[in-house]
């Protein structure tokens, strides 16, 4: 969980201000949790004292309103219906991790991954990149080898990987997609040698860059079985009390 948490820190700065080279702080000053890690936590709540999820959304939201959310899930989260808006943005993506903890089954976490994404993003698209995400880190919380992770979430997903950051990383843009991000940070991955490379991987290609640093975050911390000390300490730091509070509980309850 705090993998996810990382990646979306430490990308918040390039956010608006890509960079195309894995060389850069990986701390600065204006390193700030933001709507990814909100949204996650959120669900790791739900899933911790059985919430409902839309309800739990919502809730987390009128917390932090200002934390970076897209215009629909604004619009959404101030409703009051509980319809979705058919979305195929990254955000289902984002905020998945805790079903990869929370559940002991792929099958399990993968109906758990769409249930959380169909509130809002229940186009097809949205809730194949959550169940994208899900599924490789619940296999590699399993212990899994890198090849048969990626190869189970192509054979879920149909996502093309035949491709490395190299190839992408000049002409990459800003793509919210889950079809249009979700790839790129299962190949930051899979191009990973450690935790942290893995995240400066995420982010050398510029684009969204902390929500694609969240999601590879999420898959490598799992396979790498931890967050080094001073990336975990650091983040940590930049949590309110509610939100650590949360974390913390979740970590007790289906991780440590």
């Amino acid at each position: 969980m705090i993998g996810a948490i990382a990646g979306d820190v430490i990308g918040s700065v390039y956010e608006q201000a890509n960079i195309k080279t894995k060389d850069f702080p990986l701390f600065q000053k204006k390193c700030v949790f933001t709507d990814d890690t909100v949204m996650a936590l959120a669900l790791a709540d739900a899933f911790l004292h059985g919430r409902d999820i839309v309800e739990n959304f919502r809730r987390f939201y009128s917390w932090y309103p200002r934390a970076g959310y897209g215009n629909m899930f604004k619009a959404w989260a101030l409703d009051t219906s509980r319809e979705a808006y058919n979305s195929y943005g990254n955000g289902s993506a984002m905020r998945v991790t805790a079903a990869a903890y929370a559940f002991d089954t792929a099958e399990d976490v993968l109906a758990n991954a769409a249930e959380s994404a169909a509130v809002t993003h229940n186009h097809p698209e949205g809730i194949k990149g959550a169940e994208a995400i899900a599924l490789a880190t619940f296999l590699a919380r399993k212990g899994h080898g890198m090849d048969a992770i990626l190869n189970a979430v192509i054979d879920l997903s149909g996502y093309d990987l035949d491709f490395s950051l190299d190839d992408i990383r000049d002409e990459y843009f800003f793509d919210t997609t889950c079809q249009g991000s979700v790839p790129q940070a299962l190949v930051a991955f899979r191009e990973s040698t450690d935790f942290e490379d893995a995240v400066r991987s995420a982010i050398s290609i510029g684009g969204d860059s902390d929500t694609i640093a969240c999601m590879t975050g999420s898959i490598a911390e799992a396979y790498y079985q931890s967050v080094p000390t001073d990336i975990d300490q650091e983040v940590r730091s930049r949590l309110d009390e509610r939100l650590a509070g949360v974390l913390n509980l979740f970590e007790e309850r289906f991780i440590r």
